[in-house]
């Protein structure tokens, strides 16, 4: 299923970030080397987290579109059988 495959890159995406955000802790401002290694893992990392958002939000959107037609579909089906719909 597509949202768990989501979900669980975005669990391993956000366990990245918990690493990063400990290891910027110990970096000192001396090593040149590590912070760019570290703040291009963390661009690598946002862009990720960026990328599963949308697709969540995507998801989101086509479940929304998908309720909204069963709710029309129930409407038209009860108007049809003749009973009464809000």
């Amino acid at each position: 299923m597509p949202g768990e495959k989501a979900s669980a890159a975005g669990e391993a995406l956000l366990r990245r970030l918990r690493r990063l955000v400990g290891r910027a802790a110990t970096v000192t401002g001396r090593d040149r080397k590590q912070l760019l290694a570290l703040i291009d893992d963390f661009e690598t990392t946002r862009r990720g987290l960026v990328k599963e958002c949308a697709e969540i939000e995507g998801e989101m959107r086509q479940a929304s579109v998908r309720a909204t037609a069963i709710g029309t579909y129930l409407r038209n089906s009860q108007a049809h059988r003749g009973k009464r719909h809000n």
